[in-house]
């Protein structure tokens, strides 16, 4: 059986991956069979062409083997095996050439980045091993219409806010960090300190904000203070940019669902 299907980067030849772990390069005009590639042990599920040279093709799968291969000539230009120590081989589940064709990035079983190419990799060693975003696999749930929400904040995840970076246990990094998150990039100090609570406002819409533990003076919770200044906030940009403010609620309430 045929598992992945790619063509190469000017349709000249066709490459298919076969559930007896070859790789059978075509003709893409007569149908010829120009090659079969043997090197992977086990299925193979990625089949990557390269950018702009016809001749190279990037092959990976459940075995752990990443394979780049000349298919004019059909041989092995190189191969990376997945090794995890202590845990055996990583199946590798997508990969993918940068538009310059000097690097790839691969994803295996484990949850792992993998970054292959030339150059130096001191400027990967800034980040930390472990990314994860606080938001991944909470438990989702579906609505009455059979949309997806999350279960927490009953929100579409799609409309939650940018989410904080953290370790496999859970502990966030630091701000620098969480200012590579999309959205997060122009936020305060105190707004990248994961100190999560969920509040309804008057629209009905559930929002994620962060609860700092300092104490305010005024007669008014940490939480309606932030509130305010986010509502604040809010006008000065809607004034900025131009627009008209609406009519403030008479009554807005508001409640905190778990942390």
């Amino acid at each position: 059986k045929v598992t992945m299907v790619a063509w190469d980067r000017y349709d000249a030849t066709v490459i298919t991956a076969v559930n007896n772990f070859l790789l059978k390069v075509w003709n893409s005009s007569t149908g010829q069979l120009l090659h079969s590639l043997s090197g992977h042990d086990d299925e193979v599920f990625v089949l990557e062409a390269h950018p702009f040279d016809q001749r190279i093709v990037l092959s990976a799968g459940h075995d752990g083997n990443i394979f780049v291969w000349d298919i004019d000539k059909g041989t092995k230009i190189r191969n990376y095996f997945n090794m995890i120590e202590g845990q055996g081989h990583g199946a590798v589940f997508d990969c993918k050439f940068s538009p310059d064709g000097q690097h790839f990035a691969c994803t295996d079983s484990h949850g792992h980045l993998l970054l292959f190419g030339f150059g130096c990799n001191k400027y990967y060693e800034k980040i930390p091993d472990q990314m994860f975003f606080h938001t991944d696999y909470r438990p989702l749930i579906r609505d009455a219409n059979n949309y997806v929400l999350d279960e927490q904040t009953q929100q579409a995840p799609h409309l939650m806010p940018p989410p904080f970076l953290v370790d496999v246990d859970g502990n966030p990094h630091p701000t620098r960090f969480q200012r590579l998150v999309p959205g997060r990039e122009n936020c305060k100090d105190e707004q990248l300190i994961p100190q999560l609570g969920y509040v309804a406002n008057g629209d009905g819409e559930v929002v994620e904000q962060v609860i700092g533990q300092q104490t305010n003076d005024q007669d008014e919770s940490i939480l309606d203070g932030m509130i305010r200044e986010l509502q604040r906030e809010q006008d000065l940009r809607l004034i900025n940019e131009g627009e008209t403010l609406p009519n403030p609620p008479l009554n807005r309430s508001h409640s905190v669902n778990g942390g």
